[in-house]
């Protein structure tokens, strides 16, 4: 193969692809949520969501997008996006929830994910991490929120898991203590919580290789090369 630099592209390495070790600390995982409003169902379903995903022993921690500015609207600085890119390198998984608001996800929700780069200082806070997506609706059920944020996440390079959530007419799905009431829909919320914690632990500790790229090691061996001959000159 002509076109193939050999030195970059290396043969599969199952032992790091199959490794029997593996941290033995919970699984991290971020919730976001896309609705400011008073009694969100959004952040409910988040809730809800942490509740099922702490059981099966994850560790979680909730985002409140209340205060975070508009993408570009203020310094990378601020303290409300320095709070969710710190929360977003902590991280193993993230799950994303939001209202289904015009047909499509709302504004808070995409503008939390746009606060979060591709690349950081040379890390990359969400690539090889697993994803889980919900959507609430006011009205009947839908899936344009969950297929946005499906097509967003890739974008993000995660592993977005085949699972989701979609919680028709939200309103009568949670009591008045904003806990949400036993049904086949509450089911499935268990459902992408299981499989996302159960994604999460298989793909950690072999996240850095399998996104390991042959692009990207030839990019990193031409750099290298001219320095080296810079050097020599």
């Amino acid at each position: 193969m002509p076109n193939i630099d050999a030195e970059c592209l290396t043969a599969i390495d199952e032992e790091k692809l199959f490794a029997p070790e593996r941290s033995a600390a919970p699984v991290k995982i971020l919730l976001l949520y896309g609705s400011l409003r008073p009694r969100s169902f959004s952040r409910l379903a988040t809730e809800e969501a942490a509740r099922i995903l702490e059981y099966f022993g994850a560790e979680t921690r909730t985002f409140n997008p209340s205060g975070l500015p508009l993408p570009d609207d203020a310094a990378e600085d601020h303290p409300k996006v320095k709070e969710l890119r710190e929360l977003a390198q902590w991280c193993n998984g993230m799950v994303w929830c939001s209202p289904e608001r015009h047909g499509a996800m709302t504004g808070i929700m995409k503008a939390q994910i746009d606060w979060i780069p591709l690349a950081m200082q040379g890390i990359r806070p969400t690539q090889g991490k697993t994803l889980a997506v919900m959507q609430v609706s006011g009205g009947s059920q839908s899936f344009n929120a969950v297929n946005q944020m499906r097509v967003l996440g890739r974008w993000m390079r995660m592993f977005t898991i085949p699972n989701q959530s979609s919680i028709p007419k939200a309103w009568l799905e949670f009591d008045d203590n904003d806990r949400m009431k036993p049904s086949s829909l509450y089911d499935r919320v268990v459902d992408v919580m299981e499989e996302l914690v159960k994604f999460t632990l298989l793909l950690r500790d072999r996240a850095d290789y399998l996104v390991d790229r042959y692009s990207e090691r030839k990019e990193s061996a031409e750099e290298f090369r001219k320095r080296i001959d810079q050097r020599a000159m």
